[in-house]
């Protein structure tokens, strides 16, 4: 705890209110999400689908939000987290709807592309508030921060699911409770609207005179994409092991010994992010950003290996805690290095949003759908072995693309 408040000492004070009032609004709209994401797969499943057709269901949020990315960039020509936010809150009281009354594929489809629209948003308002309403020195201590309130959210979603929906069926307890939620973020983020008026933005982005054309917006993306793939992939892979977990984890929840603590499995696979925000500043003041986000997908993939090799559901779950807690690093320090990037290139801030954002769609993407073929033609516990092999290769990608960068 001292080391805590001695890292609040050095952050700007004039900025910390923003930063504080902005993570309140994340705590308690990410419990909204959480709510959603783990009661999503259960629905689906009731209405007969398969873990493949769940997977393929779940997948295509992404697509739309894919496409998403690349439309915000061309739409305006800088983001404004005020009007990012002010969409994104309007979704998300239409989601819940949408999914509770699906019955039919296209109308989970529908549900899902609502879905990858809505946390498109939230990305691009994130990176825009913390890249232009804080200090560069800040970036990490004020990830970490936002972090650990958005990891709260997520540890305590699924407890609250677990003793709502200990029933055969998914009943509607859920979708009031996911809206209470979302009406008290709504609050914060109008509070924190007048507050950031009063503070002003610390970096003004410049606005181009007029849009790009097409075929030059895709070609500044491949630029970008080239020169920072391997920060890209690493985003990629955290995005996607988040994603085989909210997929699968419920569903492991279901068949496991846990019963109405069945949120536990997923609240482990949070709480590490609610317990290293806090220092990760300190990591990465001493191993640099890119090495703390290296070692953390090595060891925390080479952990999540072990996975199918424990039967007792009380040693996965502290399988998923350990292994968490090695990723958990590596989510902030990636995230300050998106910010250090649009400090550095302000003109081109909604072009590395769009690119982050495209990597997590594309994770979202493929990680449902793998993870519920995985599922079908091995087992849930295979499916997360695997995906711990997988992140081990790309680590090794990431060490050689630096020895070779250093070379």
């Amino acid at each position: 705890m001292k080391e805590v408040l001695n890292k609040l000492k050095n952050t700007d004070n004039s900025r910390r209110p923003l930063v504080y009032t902005l993570a309140f609004m994340l705590l308690f709209w990410t419990i909204y999400d959480c709510i959603v994401t783990y009661v999503a797969p259960l629905l689906i499943s009731e209405n007969g689908f398969s873990n493949s057709m769940m997977g393929l269901i779940i997948g295509s949020s992404s697509v739309a939000g894919a496409l998403f990315d690349f439309l915000l960039c061309r739409i305006f020509k800088r983001s404004d987290f005020r009007r990012i936010f002010i969409i994104m809150l309007a979704a998300c009281f239409l989601y819940p709807l949408i999914l509770w009354s699906a019955k039919t594929f296209w109308i989970f489809i529908v549900a899902m592309v609502a879905w990858g629209l809505y946390y498109d948003l939230y990305s691009f308002g994130v990176f825009d508030f913390i890249s232009r309403y804080t200090k560069k020195a800040d970036y990490s201590a004020n990830f970490g921060v936002i972090q650990v309130f958005r990891s709260v959210g997520a540890v305590l979603a699924p407890l609250f699911v677990g003793l709502v929906i200990f029933e055969e069926t998914v009943g509607p307890k859920p979708l009031i409770l996911s809206w209470i939620f979302l009406s008290i973020a709504t609050i914060f983020f109008i509070s924190l609207i007048i507050k950031a008026k009063k503070a002003g933005p610390i970096i003004k982005t410049e606005t181009l005179e007029r849009k790009r054309a097409w075929i030059a917006e895709l070609r500044i993306w491949r630029r970008l994409g080239a020169k920072f793939f391997p920060l890209l992939l690493a985003t990629f892979y955290l995005f996607f092991v988040e994603s085989f977990f909210w997929t699968l984890a419920p569903l492991y929840a279901e068949m496991s010994d846990l019963k109405q603590f069945g949120g536990l499995f997923l609240a482990a696979f949070n709480l590490p992010a609610l317990l290293l925000g806090w220092f990760v500043g300190s990591f990465t003041r001493r191993l640099g950003k890119a090495k703390t986000a290296f070692w953390g997908i090595l060891m925390g993939s080479l952990i999540l290996a072990s996975f199918h090799f424990f039967s007792s559901s009380l040693l996965v779950v502290a399988i998923t805690f350990i292994s968490s807690c090695f990723l958990g690093l590596s989510f902030p320090a990636i995230n300050s290095i998106y910010a250090d990037m649009i400090a550095a290139r302000p003109k081109q801030e909604t072009d590395i949003e769009g690119l982050e954002d495209f990597s997590f769609n594309l994770s979202y993407f493929f990680g449902p759908m793998l993870a519920g073929v995985l599922a079908d033609v091995f087992s849930i516990s295979w499916a997360f072995t695997l995906l711990g092999f997988f992140g081990l290769l790309i680590a090794l990608f990431l060490w050689f693309s630096a020895y070779r960068k250093k070379r």
